[in-house]
């Protein structure tokens, strides 16, 4: 498996996931009669990110990792939505940025070295550890506190929210 395929598809389509989730959220909130977008500011301990710098920083990952390991300059959120309508917004943006990421701008992607500005100015990782190591496991931690959230709100989520329509092959 290529690192575009366990990457670029897998991201987009948890992306596309989160926006059922905000489906739910909204229709839970409407028969509670309350305004889904208190959901943003939930937290499940005071010093972690809000749910919305949760879904902002998925987003983020996800374009970082088409960007970086594909050789593209991704597209700037400045994080400043407010409601699930603009974090809908910002999902399809990214989605967009995504659609235009192909399997051919991965090529050398394994061994592109990927600085991040916290490391020391002389250090990188190879794209395989970045993309394996760091981006899709954080990645998928800011998915997962997106989910908990949710759930913890109530929200009617189940694992099979979570992951999504998982494509099968006859045997």
């Amino acid at each position: 498996m290529s690192m575009y395929t366990a990457s670029v598809p897998q991201l987009a389509k948890m992306l596309r996931n989160v926006s059922v989730w905000f489906d739910k959220a909204e229709q839970h909130a409407r028969e509670r009669n309350y305004d889904p977008n208190v959901l943003l500011g939930l937290r499940l301990a005071p010093d972690m990110f809000p749910l919305v710098k949760q879904v902002q920083i998925a987003c983020d990952n996800a374009k970082f990792v088409a960007a970086r390991l594909g050789g593209k300059e991704a597209p700037s959120h400045p994080d400043t939505e407010q409601t699930l309508a603009e974090l809908r917004e910002r999902i399809a943006s990214t989605l967009a940025f995504l659609e235009t990421v192909r399997e051919e701008d991965f090529e050398g992607a394994a061994q592109r070295r990927v600085r991040l500005t916290y490391l020391p100015p002389n250090q990188a990782m190879e794209g395989h550890v970045y993309l394996n190591q760091h981006a899709l496991p954080n990645t998928y931690f800011h998915l997962s506190m997106v989910y908990a959230l949710l759930r913890h709100a109530g929200v009617p989520l189940g694992k099979a929210d979570f992951l999504g329509q998982v494509p099968l092959v006859e045997v």
